[in-house]
């Protein structure tokens, strides 16, 4: 299985529908990815980060190595 990484599209998508109550399954199909994903940009999301600040913190994290 390949990783592919979240794209800032993507976040900002998983942002918008988060925020007007899609579902995560529903939100995992719309973006081909799995639920574990989405799920984990919602925990960062209820604690006030924005897409935007998870990208770059992701960013930085995936730059480390």
């Amino acid at each position: 299985m390949t990783c592919k990484h979240l794209s800032k599209n993507e976040l900002v998508m998983i942002e918008a529908y988060y925020q007007i109550g899609k579902k995560v399954i529903d939100i995992a199909k719309t973006l081909n990815r799995s639920r574990q994903t989405i799920y984990k940009v919602i925990a960062m999301l209820k604690k006030g980060c924005s897409a935007y600040e998870y990208y770059e913190q992701y960013k930085n994290v995936i730059c480390t190595f």
